[in-house]
């Protein structure tokens, strides 16, 4: 994942349309839940949805992600890790490959 060049492209668009005024933490959540809805959404009548569709909403989903991290100044990688290795803990492959339990009732 190219988390830096990503981000840089990010701020520049958003610079030159000057958006950043209108990109509140509040806001840019909220754009990543209604963004969440309309992927949710490709698939609402069948589980084969248009892989265009897929793409463009996800594509939505995760700019807004992106500049919701960069709003707060953290590092999509390092959450990313950190987050994975705590759900490594509480799913070891040994109780939980195979299975889709929550990890308190491993």
């Amino acid at each position: 994942m190219e988390s830096r060049s990503v981000r840089d492209e990010l701020r520049a668009f958003v610079a030159e349309r000057d958006w950043a005024q209108f990109h509140t933490p509040e806001n840019l959540a909220k754009s990543i839940s209604i963004e969440a809805s309309e992927l949710l959404e490709c698939f609402q009548w069948s589980p084969d949805a248009d892989l265009a569709e897929v793409r463009d909403e996800l594509a939505d989903v995760l700019t807004y992600c992106f500049m919701l991290a960069d709003r707060l100044e953290l590092d999509v990688d390092e959450i990313v890790r950190s987050k994975l290795e705590r759900t490594r803990e509480k799913y070891p492959v040994s109780k939980a490959r195979g299975r889709s339990t929550k990890y308190d009732r491993l």
